[in-house]
């Protein structure tokens, strides 16, 4: 059906623009992409029908450059913006400009996301609603003492969190006084840095809960629907990994409850279109709210699976002011997404920028990907690392895990590390399958292996190295054999090979030599020792971040700083030397 919408800008970039250019373009709208001088050339540019450059790489120059994406939208003369996830989805202050240039919103009114973007009106909002929360502060903590008084109150462990974000972002557990500083600190930053403000609140943290999601949608004219619950308990540093529907800890009864509070927390804040109402499940099978995200959600994949509503149509059917389709939803089967992520997860899932030498995504029945990515795609360090969804349907859960392990068995990707492998380990553990997990599993219950060698381990360091494949033959039956060779070793003829300076190589320096190599490309924002310091073995040297995420760099060995190359704002390529610890 098509919309009292004309048309649609999409204010994102990779797989979320894409997702919603499809949806828009289904419903004969006229679609508008918005790029970075760096995706030029990227899938969302090339499917829209209009795509216009909104400035450079940065994001803070492109995609959160609020006066340009409104003066493109009023160049194309848009009928509405979507704002995707990220970026500037849950701005209140650009919901407002949007709607006061006479632009449709694909999103939930301004005061909605202002409220439930601050988590302490959140969760002042949420007991007002009678949503059962977390115990803790709904006033920002001011100092390190305050947050040891709290603490005091709640008992350890505490959570620092950022007030005004949420993804894992501002974030820092503390389980002793004498952590409660750097913490601070830290979460400051962070929030300050992601969100724009560094207030942070406290509160009790839960050990070993399941964290589990509400997705609710909501007309102009009062009608809201609870879609069912999500199940986002597979995480590594509070990002998640792995979600599913519906949650196998969730009884019919708990999520009667999750209903009843993600609607009431919704019409609380005068809520319209689609949401997600984040809580903490605990052992005794008590919820806490934790917060709301005012935007569409990475993983609305599944619930779409399971439901076959498209929650991108209902969306802008909801901006164009018609009612819901559907006044109830019947979920029928099991869903799982996988995040394919442009991260290492055998070096902590450090990001891993770079070019995608080969690509072929898996297909077959039940089987979904949301992408943006190809042979010749370069994962830049500028945004999310986030290369594609793997979603996989089944009858039932064990069939879901079936159809998800045999899809990550087809799914190739080289030149960059890829989250693929760690999937298919968390599928195929015991404590998965049997739903023993949760958020804090992957980080104190799990143990990844490699599953196949590092080439640093036998192969020169300074060299420059490509994994590359060849297919045999042996007595008739085919062979697929992957090895690593120097890059230009299958350079194309022409081609200049660049040999890395020892001083310089790529990787961590081996714990003899005492050099202190960045791990990747980013940015320093901490540096916690001085020249002439003695450090200890694994002792923090500074904070480097990376594609939203920061990495702390450890002391390889115990010794002297000796040399210390580096300083807070710095950006660092991989290889590149930051101290020397003798």
């Amino acid at each position: 059906m098509r919309p009292m919408l004309e048309s649609v800008l999409v204010a994102n970039r990779g797989e979320i623009a894409v997702r919603v250019i499809r949806s828009a373009r289904e419903m004969g709208m006229r679609t508008v992409a918005v790029y970075s001088e760096l995706d030029r050339d990227a899938l969302h540019s090339r499917l829209a029908d209009e795509a216009w450059n909104i400035g450079p790489a940065p994001a803070a120059e492109s995609y959160l450059n609020m006066s340009r994406i409104l003066a493109v939208a009023r160049e194309a003369k848009v009928s509405a913006i979507h704002p995707g996830y990220g970026f500037l989805a849950e701005n209140a202050s650009f919901a407002q400009k949007v709607i006061d240039a006479g632009i449709a919103w694909v999103g939930p009114p301004p005061d909605a996301i202002a409220t439930m973007g601050d988590k302490i009106a959140s969760r002042r909002a949420a007991q007002l609603a009678g949503a059962p929360t977390v115990p803790g502060t709904i006033e920002p903590a001011t100092s390190p003492d305050e947050v040891i008084q709290i603490a005091e109150t709640y008992r350890y462990p505490v959570a620092i969190k950022a007030a005004h974000g949420g993804g894992g972002k501002g974030l820092r557990v503390v389980w002793s006084p004498d952590e409660v500083a750097d913490a601070y600190e830290g979460a400051r930053r962070e929030a300050q840095a992601y969100f724009g403000n560094a207030e942070v609140y406290v509160e009790k943290y839960i050990e070993r809960p399941r964290h589990v999601e509400a997705q609710i949608i909501f007309d102009k004219h009062g009608n809201g629907v609870f879609m069912g619950e999500r199940d986002c308990s597979v995480q590594r540093r509070h990002q998640k990994l792995v979600e599913e529907t519906p949650s196998p800890s969730v009884t019919p009864e708990i999520r009667q409850r999750l209903a009843t509070a993600s609607l009431a927390v919704a019409k609380a804040c005068g809520y319209e279109n689609a949401g997600t109402v984040e809580f903490l499940l605990d052992q005794e099978g008590e919820i806490y709210f934790l917060e709301m995200n005012t935007r569409l959600q990475v993983e609305h994949t599944v619930t779409e699976m399971v439901t076959g509503i498209d929650l991108v149509r209902e969306q802008l059917r909801v901006a164009a002011g018609e009612r819901l389709s559907f006044d109830s939803v019947e979920a029928r089967g099991h869903a799982i997404e996988l995040r394919i992520n442009a991260e290492d997860p055998f070096a902590n899932f450090a990001p891993s920028p770079g070019r995608i030498t080969e690509y072929r995504e898996p297909g077959g029945y039940g089987v979904r990907v949301d992408g943006w990515v190809d042979a010749g795609t370069t994962v830049s360090q500028y945004y999310d690392n986030l290369m594609a969804k793997l979603v996989v349907w089944g009858r039932d859960r064990t069939e879901a895990i079936e159809r998800a392990r045999r899809a990550l068995n087809e799914y190739v990707i080289r030149g960059v590390a890829t989250t693929i492998p760690a999937h298919d380990q968390v599928l195929a553990h015991a404590d998965f399958v049997d739903n023993r997990h949760h958020t804090k599993w992957m980080e104190t219950d799990m143990t990844l292996h490699r599953t196949e060698p590092n080439p640093g381990a036998t192969l020169p360091q300074d060299e420059a190295l490509a994994r590359r494949s060849m297919t045999v033959e042996i007595g008739g039956r085919r062979f697929e054999v992957a090895f690593w060779a120097p890059e230009a070793a299958a350079a194309p003829i022409g081609a200049v090979r660049r040999r890395a300076p020892k001083l310089e190589r790529s990787g961590p320096a081996a714990p003899s030599d005492g050099m202190i190599t960045a791990p990747m490309q980013g940015t320093i924002v901490k540096v916690s020792v001085k020249a002439g310091d003695m450090v200890e073995a694994g002792q923090p040297i500074c904070v480097l971040e990376a594609m939203k995420m920061e990495n702390e760099v450890r002391a390889p060995a115990a010794g002297a700083v000796v040399e210390l190359r580096v300083r807070a704002g710095d950006t660092v390529a991989a290889g590149d030397l930051i101290a020397v610890v003798k």
